[in-house]
């Protein structure tokens, strides 16, 4: 586990990206500081999963510079950033194994392994607990995995995927598939997560605009590839941005910290 104490949490510096011959990203800078919780906004084919994928190290840049936890790409082990990184996608729903305890699932994330097959001792034991809680799903001890909802089993992996105290946490597109009170009780959640001490650095990446939280004090918005607009929320969901970033004119209705949009 790294001991981190920087102010720059990520940095990218004129960050390229090609497959193919052809261009994914393009240029991409982008700061973020201890501190701050980002939500990433894009569209579909916006460049999001490669972006993640890239902070994560399993891509490299084609052109540019990339810093993780003030660890310059290049110069660090990989494999040893990644225990300090926390990445939570619907994609990993399909890995676990259905007869699975909820705990279980839980604890695998100390050990960054799909299913459990260390055995724990007391301290992990009373840290997947106290997640449980936190989230809000330790009636679900001794459940099988297979018998959650789908907000649950993100809950679920959401704690996983804090059980290594991870310095920064991405959680990409957590909300898919959840009908509208499930995805309101995940955001409770993370927004109580969030605003817990020693919370980690949070990228949220969604391409809903009212799942903003006001924790998610900046918003960097992806198009096509390239950084569209990048600070703090309240300077870019604004209604002249939003309409020329998705085309079409928009309102926007502030309500309780959050962004609603409707077409004009």
């Amino acid at each position: 586990m790294l001991q981190y104490r920087e102010k720059e949490v990520l940095e990218l510096q004129k960050v390229s990206w090609k497959r193919d011959g052809i261009r994914i990203l393009s240029d991409i800078n982008w700061q973020v500081n201890k501190g701050e919780h980002w939500a990433i906004l894009g569209l579909n084919g916006s460049g999001k999963t490669t972006l993640l994928n890239l902070i994560n190290g399993y891509l490299w840049p084609t052109t540019g510079n990339i810093s993780v936890l003030n660890q310059p790409f290049g110069k660090t082990d990989l494999r040893l950033l990644r225990k300090s990184i926390g990445w939570v996608s619907s994609s990993l729903q399909e890995r676990i194994k259905e007869t699975s305890l909820v705990e279980d699932v839980v604890l695998s994330g100390k050990y960054a392994s799909i299913g459990l097959y260390d055995t724990p001792d007391k301290t992990d034991i009373e840290q997947a607990e106290t997640l449980m809680e936190q989230l809000g799903f330790s009636h679900l001890k001794g459940r099988s995995y297979r018998t959650c909802s789908q907000g649950e089993k993100q809950k679920i992996l959401i704690a996983r995927g804090l059980m290594a105290n991870p310095l920064l946490l991405i959680l990409d597109e957590p909300t898919t598939g959840l009908d509208f009170l499930a995805r309101e009780d995940l955001l409770m959640s993370i927004e109580k997560m969030a605003e817990a001490e020693h919370a980690p650095t949070i990228l949220f990446v969604t391409h809903h605009m009212e799942e903003i939280l006001p924790i998610f004090s900046h918003t960097l918005m992806l198009r096509d590839g390239q950084v569209f607009a990048e600070g703090e929320t309240r300077s870019v969901i604004t209604e002249n941005k939003l309409s020329t970033f998705f085309s079409i004119p928009v309102s926007i209705e502030w309500r309780e910290g959050r962004a609603w949009m409707t077409r004009k």
